[in-house]
């Protein structure tokens, strides 16, 4: 029996979560429904964003909807248009099975005259950003005064951008008898006096610890030198092959200018700040939710309400202003259950922020060191035969294997590998080989290892292995970690430098387990399936999960040759990398590239003939659709 069933819905809501896919109610689900369903009260619900608060109030909202009135009954607030158009979508889902019901976006940036005139066709639900209700009010095109429900929906981020003004005033323009359905990540004061002012004897539900982190995400952060912030993102991009994520920037100049040169690399970007125009900001989140943008570029502004589904990393490529600000960062991913990582980028004068926020979030960070070159290649590698053998053959090739079998005749299938492979792989490593490692260590981890030489070149005699499992087998770095504890019998701190990637992960131990981890680890399987466990050839490289949070430097090696010029190039600004500048990315099918003219590639990285001193290139090799043609700068 479906779980939704036991909570009181009708049968038309239950039909409508049928075709939605939803199994097994979330808890502020199971804990909300019930009551607002049982009678009309005012109500507080505390929970992380990312954990079904939409359906929380909108499947009781949508029940309680009388759809033979015409009137306006209920009025949604949200903070941004993004998420006021998210949630009337997923009203009109809901109640696609219950005739008459209408539900109306009322958001800035689009014709208010069409929005007025949608209402007055018969809207009995208006979902709305507080600005341009405001201002529909204050021109006459709606009455709010006799509605029966009022939702405040991600609450604390309507404040936090400035709306508690607009709120007092809106929610003054409605009646004292009507219920209000309160929702947000976060009790700061002012939602606090929200709920005192308009609410009477709201009940309280709270999912996890009040202002605490989602489970689901893992917090980890890496320590640079301020110089070195946007090499490491870059870094942390390429380590992780599949990331599809969210990038947080402080300023939309920022945000501009780390999206440019992330296209200028070849990586699949996009900015999202508040200079955009709507048609601009429908076009990036279009791209983005069509995964042909991978690493998206925004303002704390402009990303609050971005709902998108299997976001693997949240980037906070600078931390915010308002410590509370990263709770709602760290939530756009680990949503609907699923893992999530939070990767905080700090410089040694930020490290008391790590503090702060691991009191707020109640959950700890890991702290990790920026990849070595020799660990990423080692990753993309694998990465690039894992794509290899999930790839599915298209029957068509079979039309040209006989000329292709000709050319390959004469080599072996260990000699056709390594061809095959080094065509994407020479000139990733190549670009590697002359590049420092920009790792920063804590000053107390340097006094415990007893020395001071760079970690490119100085492994502490730590054993590192590769493994068979991944983010597919539902592992991050701390569930594998556990596992690879209880399953070898270690202690806390006898594994470490875990990183997982999709279908492999790695892990370090020190040398007198190593017997024991090959032993045990290939005669277990998981669900049916032989674990693989070998020592991986880059060796170590693995440094303790240590919270000592001292000061660092920089980790020595040779300094890269050609940094950014901050080359305008036409209207667009931009920046041009020089030919020795960090791995250039052609993404799975998205962002932009420089060299417009050219055709479309499929395969890792791209080599380009006759210059073995460029930085490699991402291409579409093993992407999801081809990719799009730039657009026009604004």
């Amino acid at each position: 029996m479906n779980k939704f069933e036991q909570l009181g819905l009708n049968e038309s809501l239950l039909k409508a979560i049928l075709d939605l896919g939803f199994e097994n109610p979330s808890e502020v689900q199971e804990k909300a429904i019930p009551l607002l369903l049982e009678k009309d009260t005012d109500m507080v619900a505390l929970a992380q964003t990312g954990t079904g608060k939409t359906a929380a109030f909108g499947f009781p909202l949508i029940q309680k909807i009388d759809a033979d009135n015409r009137n306006t009954q209920a009025l949604v607030l949200s903070p941004t248009r993004e998420l006021c158009l998210q949630i009337t979508n997923e009203l009109k889902n809901y109640s696609k099975y219950e005739k008459g019901i209408n539900v109306v976006a009322v958001y800035g940036g689009a014709s208010i005259t069409e929005q007025a005139r949608e209402i007055k066709r018969g809207a009995q639900i208006i979902v709305a950003t507080p600005g341009r209700m405001q201002d529909m009010i204050n021109r006459g095109l709606v009455n709010i005064k006799n509605i029966d429900y009022c939702i405040l929906d991600e609450a604390d981020e309507m404040l936090n951008m400035g709306f508690y003004d607009d709120i007092v005033s809106i929610l003054s323009d409605t009646p004292d008898e009507k219920s209000t359905w309160l929702f947000s990540a976060t009790m700061p004061q002012e939602v606090a006096r929200i709920a005192k002012q308009f609410m009477s004897d709201p009940l309280e539900i709270t999912v996890g610890t009040k202002n605490s982190g989602s489970s689901t995400v893992s917090h980890e952060f890496y320590l640079v030198n301020a110089r070195d912030r946007y090499e490491a993102l870059k870094r942390l991009a390429d380590a992780n092959p599949d990331i599809f994520s969210v990038v947080f920037c402080r300023t939309k100049r920022d945000t501009q200018a780390i999206a440019e040169k992330l296209i200028e690399d070849g990586y699949s970007a996009a900015a999202l700040h508040g200079d955009l125009s709507q048609a601009q900001r429908d076009g990036v989140m279009k791209s983005f939710r069509g995964r042909q943008i991978q690493m998206l570029v925004a303002t704390d502004v402009a990303a609050r309400g971005i709902d998108v589904d299997n976001v693997t990393h949240v980037v906070n490529y600078q931390l915010p202003d308002e410590i509370e600000t990263y709770n709602h960062r760290s939530g756009r991913t680990g949503r609907a259950g699923k893992l999530g990582t939070s990767i905080v980028i700090v410089t040694k004068s930020e490290l008391r922020k790590i503090s702060s926020i691991e009191r707020i979030i109640k959950q700890k960070f890991e702290e990790k060191t920026i990849p070595s070159g020799i660990e990423i290649c080692e990753i993309q590698l694998l990465h690039l035969a894992n794509k290899i053998k999930d790839t599915e053959v298209d029957h068509e090739i079979d039309n040209y294997l006989p000329a292709i079998n000709n050319v390959l005749e004469d080599l072996s299938k260990e000699e056709l590998i390594k061809k095959m492979v080094s065509v994407e792989f020479n000139r990733f490593i190549t670009y590697y080989k002359k590049n420092r490692d920009i790792s920063t260590q804590s000053s107390g981890e340097r006094r415990e290892r007893g020395d001071s030489e760079p970690r490119e070149f100085n492994n502490n005699g730590a054993v590192r292995y590769f493994v068979n499992i991944g983010s597919r087998d539902n592992f991050d770095w701390m569930s594998l970690k556990d596992y690879l504890k209880e399953t070898l019998d270690l202690g806390r701190d006898d594994v470490f430098k875990v990183d997982v990637k999709e279908g492999f992960s790695f892990f370090n131990t020190d040398p007198e387990h190593t017997d024991k981890v090959m032993d045990i680890l290939n005669n277990v399987q998981l669900e049916g399936r032989r674990i693989n466990v070998e020592i991986s050839k880059n060796d170590g490289g693995g440094r303790r999960d240590h919270n000592n949070r001292g000061g660092g430097r920089n980790s020595g090696g040779p300094r890269r040759e050609g940094n950014f010029a901050p080359r305008r190039e036409g209207s667009g600004g931009g920046f041009r990398s020089d030919r020795n500048s960090a791995p250039r990315r052609e993404g799975s099918g998205g962002g932009f590239r420089s060299d417009r003219n050219s055709a479309p590639r499929e395969g890792g990285f791209r080599r380009n003939e006759g210059s073995s001193d460029r930085a490699p290139r991402r291409s579409e090799s093993f992407g999801d659709s081809p990719r799009p043609r730039r657009p026009r700068r604004d």
